[in-house]
């Protein structure tokens, strides 16, 4: 029940909170109704626009968290001495991790690797919940509780349909997509910082339609109801003939990183992120020498 509480409390919103959970959302709201029964307090407040803590939950989250800390922590600690040479390395959407997988594997040929996809939306879930050991993912997401190892950057390009208007163009700046919508993203961070909003002026990302998924942009782009700012490595017009990717001029990278939980000693993970560092780089984009040491605790 408490980290069922701590997922409402991070996603601000039961729907969201149920899928990263795998519980239907009435499960889910009788967990959060017993807990707080036995809190004796009211922890969440519901309506249209979406989940809010009430006092008392923002003074239980903490509390919470640190009880689903010290839990993960034993769990892990008592799975480890039970299986000492396992880790499991996640990874999200177009990231590559095999080399450095491949790497692990032939040095530690006793251990056994496991490697899993995550949506960018369950990599701290699976970090905590002791799901997976490591995350190779993409900046930007929380980064409180978990260490980050910067491995390379990535370049952002605009996605647009074959026949807009700016396709075949060697490059596009903000003032050249600044009436552009956008497809709108379900997370405050990611959606300002994928859409560029605010504009470096203060004036507000012109609004898309709200997306789900990756491939529901897909759709729309192509369709020539929007356009959307992406990793490089995602390859999106190398699976859609009816799209086209533009470089942009004037945009800062992104971060491909390796996250893991601040504190974690394990050799494996030790290992890998050794192996990461070596081999792990865009395609046709190496590491910049100012990414590369970036190795710090949140």
């Amino acid at each position: 029940m408490v980290r069922y509480f701590a997922v409402v409390a991070e996603q601000r919103h039961f729907g969201r909170a149920a899928a990263l959970l795998h519980v239907t959302q009435p499960s889910l709201s009788r967990q959060i109704r017993t807990l707080e029964q036995r809190v004796g307090a009211r922890l969440l407040d519901r309506d249209r626009q979406g989940t809010r803590l009430t006092p008392a939950g923002a003074a239980f989250l903490p509390h919470a968290r640190q009880l689903l800390a010290v839990a993960a922590t034993a769990a892990a600690e008592a799975r480890a001495a039970a299986a000492p040479s396992r880790v499991t390395v996640g990874h999200t959407r177009g990231l590559i991790i095999t080399p450095a997988v491949q790497r692990l594997r032939h040095h530690r040929p006793e251990a056994e690797v496991h490697t899993v996809h995550l949506e960018l939306s369950e990599v701290r879930a699976a970090l905590f919940g002791h799901r997976v050991d490591a995350v190779v993912a993409r900046l930007p997401f929380a980064t409180d509780g978990l260490r980050i190892t910067v491995l390379y950057e990535e370049p952002r390009v605009l996605l647009v349909a074959g026949d807009h208007q700016l396709a075949g163009r060697e490059s596009v700046a903000l003032d050249d997509i600044a009436a552009e919508p956008m497809p709108r993203l379900p997370h405050a961070e990611w959606d300002s910082y994928w859409r560029l909003d605010p504009r470096p002026d203060g004036t507000p990302a012109p609004d898309g339609p709200l997306i789900g998924h990756l491939e529901d942009s897909f759709e729309l782009i192509a369709s020539g109801q929007a356009v959307a700012i992406v990793p490089a490595g995602l390859r999106a017009d190398s699976t859609r003939p009816d799209l086209t990717s533009i470089p942009l001029h004037g945009f800062a990278p992104c971060q491909v990183v390796l996250a893991t939980r601040a504190g974690e000693t394990a050799p494996l993970v030790a290992a890998f992120r050794e192996a990461a560092q070596a081999l792990l780089k865009g395609a046709g984009h190496p590491r910049s020498d100012r990414a590369a040491p970036a190795d710090r605790p949140h």
